[in-house]
């Protein structure tokens, strides 16, 4: 049995678990904090939606909070953000250690502006030392949002089920075309080889999804490449913009 009691330096519940923890409370109870709730949710929204409004040509990076400095791993992800940063993107991460560091590092050794997205968690996460803009959510939807709004691509560093998850929902979001060219750069083969095969193996075999859905997903290592994706797609979305700003436009 898990032993799911508070551990030496956590918080008893963050706002997000307040949130989600409802059963044996009463009805009552529930709406009258739910008024407060919703007024701290669109606060939260609205400093992060004022805090990036001007941010510019940006890409959203995710790794691993675990991967140490030395790792071969953070050099590739800091020279990846740094090749971004000279290419004139903003770069946006979790604010936290790890691959996360790296890419605001890589992103500060290019003179590009470097953001951080970070979370409240029962265990606190400390922003890193290389952020421009330091932002801190207490719902993770929020967060969410600011990661996909505010970039033309994401960069997916090996990591854990975090990382995962905002794979998983990058890829639902395209393929329900509420983001479009929209690109998704998995970095490190060694990590989604597996994952790509069982993909292709047994959700494309059962129809489930189809080789376009799997085609969104780019596999590199090399730095330039990563830039040269982002920046077709971005070229390709700046003239759908243009496409749609011609059409809505009165004649």
């Amino acid at each position: 049995m898990s032993d799911e009691r508070p551990g030496a330096g956590e918080r008893e519940l963050t706002l997000d678990q307040e949130l989600l923890l409802w059963l044996g409370h009463e009805p009552a109870d529930i709406r009258a904090a739910d008024a407060g709730r919703i007024r701290d949710i669109a606060a939260e929204f609205a400093r992060g939606f004022d805090a990036l409004a001007k941010l510019g040509p940006a890409v959203t990076v995710f790794g691993s909070a675990r991967t140490p400095r030395e790792h071969p791993d953070y050099e590739l992800v800091r020279e990846v953000c740094a090749c971004l940063g000279r290419a004139g993107y903003a770069v946006i991460t979790g604010g936290g250690p790890g691959l996360m560091e790296a890419a605001n590092r890589g992103a500060k050794d290019a003179g590009a502006l470097s953001v951080g997205c970070n979370i409240e968690l029962p265990r606190e996460q400390a922003s890193n030392a290389y952020l421009d803009i330091s932002l801190r959510f207490r719902h993770f939807f929020a967060r969410k949002v600011m990661f996909v709004r505010y970039a033309s691509a994401f960069v997916i560093a090996p990591g854990g089920y975090g990382t995962i998850d905002e794979l998983f929902e990058a890829l639902t979001l395209i393929q329900t075309r509420t983001i479009r060219h929209f690109p998704v750069i998995l970095l490190g083969p060694y990590q989604w080889q597996g994952l790509l095969e069982w993909l292709r193996a047994a959700v494309l075999a059962a129809r489930r999804i189809d080789e376009q859905d799997l085609a969104r997903l780019h596999v590199v290592e090399a730095p330039a490449e990563v830039v040269g994706i982002v920046n077709g797609a971005r070229g390709r979305m700046l003239e759908q913009a243009r496409v749609e700003q011609r059409r809505t436009q009165p004649a």
